[in-house]
């Protein structure tokens, strides 16, 4: 004899979710609203391994804003202007998660607390587009250039910081405006 129960389907970023009543079986299906879940917002840093020490600095500091705004910092996970970026969201009592190219997760930099080692290589630009709410762009080479193309082509607000002037992206001159603009546009 089974006792009333109720199985939860799919939860994530719905307000209705499908529930099955079981009392013996199946009695019937529902869809009942629930209060949404609290999703942090996700801000994606994207740059290169290659960068200036001016490119550097401004990418540390877009890391602490982007943790004292209350977001999660998105990365390559590698070094460089991701790097930069993880040690100043870290500092700032942040969290980081770091998307790598290889399939295995200590190559991530010491600053992500979540590595997720996808082994697609720069195909995981997609991923990062994909999972952002908005993307930082901090100088950066042609890796840099398809992030940004995948953000615009799904929608997702991109800000440039002295990185690529491209239309579509929101030209910053500063890390806090790069970050309040990032907010502010989604």
């Amino acid at each position: 004899m089974i006792k009333e129960d109720i199985l939860i389907f799919y939860l994530y970023q719905f307000d209705y979710v499908p529930l099955f009543h079981l009392v013996g079986g199946i009695k019937g299906l529902g869809f009942y609203k629930i209060k949404s879940m609290a999703i942090r917002r996700i801000i994606a840093v994207i740059g290169g391994r290659d960068a200036t020490k001016e490119q550097l600095r401004l990418a540390e500091e877009v890391g602490r804003e982007i943790a004292l705004s209350g977001s999660v910092l998105l990365t390559g996970g590698l070094s460089g202007v991701m790097e930069a970026a993880s040690k100043g969201a870290k500092e700032a009592g942040g969290t980081v998660v770091g998307v790598l190219p290889q399939d295995e997760k200590g190559w991530a930099n010491p600053y992500v607390d979540i590595p997720i080692a996808t082994g697609l290589g720069i195909g995981r630009n997609v991923i990062i587009a994909r999972t952002a709410d908005a993307l930082i762009a901090v100088g950066g080479g042609y890796g840099t250039l398809s992030e940004i193309a995948f953000g615009l082509q799904l929608g997702k607000p991109v800000i440039g910081l002295q990185s690529w002037e491209i239309k579509g992206v929101i030209k910053a001159r500063t890390p806090k405006e790069a970050v309040s603009l990032s907010v502010t546009k989604n």
